[in-house]
């Protein structure tokens, strides 16, 4: 029996908005602690980046009442590419509709998976032409290394957290051609997790269940530094900057990523990363999936999960709602 071919029309994760109630506290944590660059400002939006990211900016720093996530966005392969995602969304119940762009990037069309989230994709792009000041030596480098903070190189992924995982998986796997990688399913069959790609990075986004049953709610954003030890150094980084850390530095057992979870000044959770994880080449992976009690195990080296990895999200949910 022949399988279909697979959709390969979105070409990686490109940058996320992410909402702060402190937007000058964490804009300061972004640039000073994490050893991010801004690269504009529009509205109430600062535009950031990895020292080795190609576009202009991976993050967009917006001035909220709450946290969370405003947006995801994947860059297309193609303007083909594009027009291709766009057509199979019409209809679909799933559209939001085009957008002129954002600072950096050319216009976008927006959509909303099944749990909420607003996804932008788009095709034109903005590449990062650093100034005189951070122009790096070797020049297939995007700019200079800041040698600031922790220092982190590019977006590695995000995660967000959903009432039904399985309903978003489907959507991204046929909307949007997505790849499914690793997932957890419980004992009663549900869903509990999944972890998808765009790449041949093992993921470039995961959504796990939201116990509260809210809908729309984000869990964490990742930016990947160079080894291990840059790990291991930014938690020292973390420390003397007063930087609450949650979890970590420690190794995940699903897709045996080396973690530091910390909390940035507006509430959100962020994890920084070995840039080393694994790569999926085969075209024929087969998604690798862990079940309850493999997962009740904790971590891959013991370490149970702390509780709060599983029951805080943002915005907060409030009880009264």
């Amino acid at each position: 029996m022949m399988q279909d071919e697979p959709v390969l029309d979105l070409a990686h994760l490109g940058h996320l908005e992410l909402l702060t109630p402190k937007p000058e506290e964490s804009l300061r944590f972004f640039i000073d602690v994490l050893g991010m660059t801004e690269s504009g400002r529009q509205g109430e939006s600062v535009y950031l980046r990895g020292w080795d990211d190609y576009e202009r900016h991976s993050l967009k720093l917006t001035a909220s009442t709450k946290p969370g996530m405003g947006h995801m966005a994947f860059r297309a392969r193609s303007q083909q590419a594009l027009g291709r995602r766009v057509a199979a969304l019409r209809g679909s119940g799933y559209e939001i509709g085009w957008t002129e762009g954002d600072l950096g990037h050319g216009p976008a069309f927006l959509c909303r998976d099944p749990d909420g989230h607003v996804v932008e994709l788009y095709y034109e792009t903005e590449w990062y032409q650093a100034p005189p000041e951070l122009k790096p030596a070797l020049k297939n480098q995007a700019q200079r290394f800041p040698a600031r903070g922790v220092n982190v190189r590019r977006l590695d992924h995000l995660n967000c957290l959903a009432s039904d995982i399985w309903a978003n998986r489907i959507f991204y796997e046929t909307y949007l051609g997505c790849r499914l990688t690793e997932q957890i399913i419980q004992n009663d069959g549900i869903e509990a997790g999944m972890w998808m790609t765009l790449t041949n990075k093992s993921y470039d986004f995961a959504f796990t269940r939201d116990h509260t049953g809210a809908k729309g709610r984000f869990h964490h954003l990742t930016y990947a530094l160079d080894s291990r030890e840059d790990v291991l150094r930014a938690a020292d980084i973390f420390l003397d900057a007063g930087v609450p850390i949650e979890s970590g530095p420690h190794k995940h057992a699903v897709q045996q990523t080396f973690f530091l979870y910390v909390y940035e000044p507006g509430g959100n959770r962020v994890e920084v990363c070995n840039a080393g994880a694994r790569l999926i080449l085969a075209p024929d992976w087969k998604p690798i999936v862990w079940t309850e009690e493999e997962r009740k195990k904790g971590q891959a080296w013991g370490m149970k999960t702390v509780e709060s990895f599983h029951t805080y999200g943002t915005p907060p949910v409030d009880p009264d709602d």
